[in-house]
């Protein structure tokens, strides 16, 4: 597990990195904090110093990467020497496919990506929520997922997103563990019919895993949700934000029509 000291040394390095090259790095900070004691974070020091650092994500079998420099130590290595552990990681714990994240603004990541022989796959906005007045939201139900709830939970991820019930199951174990976060499933009718997660932490609450079963949509459900969770999570103080796949042009619409901005986007190449 990361010591609170070495958590430190990466949110300092990333402040540092984030500030030289006017962009912004996707740590996946919820599962940085909560680790299990197996090796998936990769750290060189100089001089006591943390100046090069390297994360290893799982989600089910795909594993996403990401890492940084500190801008005054690159081209000496440090890097590609993290980049050579990870990727032996991750051959050892047999993940089936491996995504290499990076800012879109990253031309030194790129050029990186580019010499160990990666391909572009996709690139996600993050998105944050431009406050505006919202309609009240009538017709359905926001509430805590239960237990005899895991099944419908793996079947939204199964027809939604494309994943296998293995990665599925494995993905809902992994956010029944997080702090600061709410499953909710969408009923409607008496129904369930959706699931939305929301995490807050540090003033801001994210969106994650909205879906909505295939049979269910184009009813304008998917707009009543966002604008309840909107509505509640901005009342309690936080700023709302989400992130999104740019080839997804139908959930890419429907939130610009609710409010939000694009602000950030990351690429994902295949390794």
């Amino acid at each position: 597990m990361l010591t609170k000291k070495q958590l430190q040394d990466i949110k300092n390095l990333q402040k540092v990195c984030e500030t030289h090259d006017n962009l912004q790095l996707k740590l996946n900070w919820d599962m940085l904090e909560n680790r299990d004691s197996y090796q998936l974070d990769f750290l060189h020091y100089e001089k006591d110093e943390l100046v090069a650092f390297l994360g290893l994500y799982p989600f089910g079998s795909t594993v996403e990467v990401c890492g940084m420099v500190k801008p005054s130590e690159r081209r000496k290595g440090h890097f590609h020497l993290l980049f050579q552990k990870g990727m032996e990681t991750a051959k050892q714990k047999q993940y089936k496919k491996i995504l290499l994240n990076t800012p879109a603004g990253s031309n030194a990541a790129k050029a990186f990506l580019y010499k160990v022989g990666a391909n572009y796959k996709f690139s996600e906005h993050q998105m944050v929520w431009q406050v505006r007045t919202l309609e009240p939201v009538e017709g359905l139900t926001l509430r805590q997922a239960k237990v005899d709830d895991l099944d419908m939970r793996i079947r939204l991820s199964v027809e939604a997103f494309g994943m296998t019930q293995e990665d599925a199951l494995s993905m809902e174990h992994s956010f029944d563990k997080e702090g600061n976060t709410d499953m909710l499933m969408i009923d409607v009718n008496g129904k369930t019919v959706g699931k939305i997660r929301v995490s807050r932490k540090d003033g801001q609450a994210w969106i994650y895993g909205f879906s909505i079963l295939p049979e269910h949509q184009g009813k304008g459900i998917g707009r009543k949700v966002l604008r309840r969770v909107i509505k509640d999570q901005s009342s309690a103080g936080h700023s709302v934000h989400l992130e999104v796949e740019t080839k997804n042009d139908h959930a890419l619409g429907l939130y610009k029509a609710v409010g939000f901005k694009v602000v950030h986007s990351q690429d994902y190449y295949t390794y």
